[in-house]
């Protein structure tokens, strides 16, 4: 259907250096805080520690490092991938959350894996990031870079919304809904997921659109490779339709807007260790097939 693209790079030999490392933390959820600092001396033993940011604040545009440590859930990597904008550097996500899709690691796994990371002893996975553009007239009015999904919410007065979907300039379908998402693989186990969107293997180049709440049975998720251009129209927006990106309001939206996303530059970069596979993780967080048997956890 869509090729892979997943890319994978290992240390043909160890660093002769220490690696340099950013850890990031929520600091505002004292556990978290209170772990990123205990975990801080255990990483500065074996990487230089170039940042330490518990608020998510520091200009990451320059600096350069080989990785990144993010610790709390899945939110805090979103929240790191967009902190690093167009400069994305590979993340080791440590899981003080709840599902952690992304964020896989427990803390005492991460001083297991670490020492094998410092010496090059691991994979990259990229992964697809988007372009949110909103234009007028063809003029630019917002940008955004997303990583999850781009939704298009109804708002008050919460009536049903008709949602025009193009492709490549050729109009495909319009969905009465109370609104759309868009979603990345990365996204697809997200807001989509959970509005019954289906689950993308995270290598794919491609989107899922879904209509949240269609107004015919006949709207069904569709998935669409990464390569086109794909624009979105609002015939008759509420007071309140607004274009939402990973969660944070972009703007309002008018009859006259057209909403476009495509395939951004930059990818998403993820760590891989050993042992940590996709579908083990998907069984593990979503509970499929029950308990996992002891043989069974490769």
């Amino acid at each position: 259907m869509v090729a892979h693209s997943i890319q994978f790079t290992m240390a043909a030999s160890p660093p002769t250096t220490r690696p340099r490392v950013i850890v990031l933390a929520l600091g505002e959820r004292p556990h978290i805080a209170n772990e990123a600092q205990r975990l801080r001396p255990l990483v500065e033993q074996v990487a230089e520690v170039v940042v330490f940011d518990l608020e998510f604040k520091a200009d990451l545009s320059k600096v350069e490092a080989d990785f990144a440590i993010v610790m709390g859930g899945d939110g805090s990597i979103l929240r790191a991938a967009h902190q690093m904008g167009y400069h994305q550097i590979p993340i080791l996500g440590v899981n003080l959350g709840k599902l952690g899709f992304l964020a896989d690691l427990s803390p005492n796994e991460l001083l297991s894996v670490l020492p094998h990371v410092c010496n090059g002893f691991y994979k990259v996975a990229e992964h697809l990031m988007f372009e949110c553009r909103v234009l007028r007239a063809g003029k630019q009015l917002h940008h955004m870079l997303g990583l999850n999904e781009l939704c298009i919410l109804a708002g008050r007065p919460f009536a049903i919304l008709d949602v025009n979907l193009y492709v490549d300039a050729e109009l495909v379908t319009t969905y009465s809904c109370d609104g759309l998402i868009v979603a990345t693989p990365i996204g697809s186990t997200a807001h989509s997921l959970s509005s019954g969107g289906p689950i993308l293997r995270k290598d794919l180049d491609a989107f899922v659109f879904l209509p949240i709440s269609p107004h015919t049975l006949t709207n069904r998720p569709v998935v669409d490779s990464a390569d086109r251009v794909f624009e979105l129209t609002v015939n008759g927006p509420h007071e309140g339709t607004a274009v939402v990106v990973d969660g944070v309001e972009l703007c309002g939206l008018t009859a006259e807007d057209r909403v476009r996303v495509e395939r951004a530059a930059p990818r998403f970069k993820m760590v891989e260790v050993p042992g940590r596979s996709y579908y083990r993780t998907l069984r593990e967080k979503l509970g499929w097939g029950g308990r996992l048997r002891s043989d069974d956890k490769r």
